[in-house]
């Protein structure tokens, strides 16, 4: 039995669904950090090896784009993309993936892992704000301002690691960690503007493969030696094509039928996510005081904007 577009609206409305679906996303692209640093060990990627790291997340979401094709012809799905729908794809695809992940895998080469994860945490800021210019419900207000600042606040304690952060700035570090997040967060304000038109399994699935292709291209340009497929090397590139698969589809359903602002609040949780499952998985870091802080504040953050949104809609 098919929903109709207007039941969906309801479903992927409702407060509740938002944040067990966006909490799963964050939950799964959280599980990400720890296990690309697996994944790393596993393909012998060195620190400084950035075109292999690159070739590597290539690799997964063209895994993540085939895991999206498989469901939908499983599911009678139609993967039919219109031809006045293929550039916008294409485009989201060369953007969301490959662009904002060659700044990413750059970036994070050339900075700290506390430092990046800190940067990489103002995407939602860049989303918030750049959202309020292109759709009504996503106006700018003193209490989603606040929201936001303290749920970032959140992230950075989480990430300090005494009392200050060590380093000068670098463009080629910091800087394209931010140029990653900015990217990121454009990419999700055109993702919710092409979702009206194209059914979301589309729109995973093609900007997944678009942009695997590109990462891959760039990864052997630059020097990538390729990936012993070896089966634990498989079974760990199998997960993280499904982390890909997974996230970005029930993202993409989350900014179809829900104010930016609202549903990206939630990207908060994904160095919680990361901190706690690197700690479960790779024993790193100490699950204590800061992180427990860290929780409080995003989750009043999150409280905060939500509230807002329904004190909104009771108005209107």
């Amino acid at each position: 039995m098919k929903i109709n577009k207007d039941e969906e609206n309801i479903i992927f409305n409702k407060p509740y669904m938002i944040m067990i679906l966006a909490l799963i996303s964050c939950f799964l692209w959280g599980s990400a950090f720890p296990s690309v640093k697996v994944g790393y060990q596993v393909f012998s990627i060195a620190g400084n090896d950035t075109y292999q790291k690159i070739l590597f997340a290539g690799f997964r979401f063209l895994v993540s784009a085939l895991m999206v094709f498989i469901f939908c012809i499983i599911t009678g799905r139609s993967l039919k993309v219109r031809r006045e729908d293929i550039c916008k794809v294409a485009f989201l695809g060369f953007v969301q993936t490959s662009i904002q992940y060659v700044f990413f895998y750059i970036g994070l080469s050339n900075t700290s892992g506390t430092k990046g994860s800190i940067l990489a945490a103002t995407t939602t800021f860049f989303s918030v704000i750049i959202a309020h210019f292109f759709y009504e419900e996503d106006k700018l207000s003193f209490r989603r301002i606040i929201g936001v600042v303290i749920g970032f606040t959140g992230v950075a304690i989480v990430n300090m690691n005494g009392a200050k952060i060590q380093g000068g700035f670098t463009l080629t570090g910091d800087g394209f960690v931010i140029i990653s997040s900015l990217v990121s967060s454009l990419a999700g304000i055109y993702t919710k503007k092409i979702a009206k038109d194209i059914p979301t399994f589309v729109i995973s699935g093609y900007q997944l493969f678009i942009g695997s292709i590109f990462l891959i291209l760039t990864g052997f340009a630059g020097g990538g030696r390729g990936l012993d497929f070896s089966f634990k090397g498989s079974v760990l590139l199998l997960y993280l094509g499904f982390i890909s698969a997974a996230a970005f589809s029930i993202w993409t359903v989350l900014l179809k039928y829900n104010a930016v602002g609202k549903v990206t609040i939630y990207k908060f949780s994904i160095p919680l996510f990361g901190v706690f499952l690197s700690y479960v998985l790779l024993g790193e870091r100490v699950v204590g005081t800061k992180v427990i802080m860290a929780v409080i504040l995003v989750i009043v953050g999150i409280i905060i904007i939500n509230t807002e949104a329904k004190k909104s809609l009771k108005v209107m």
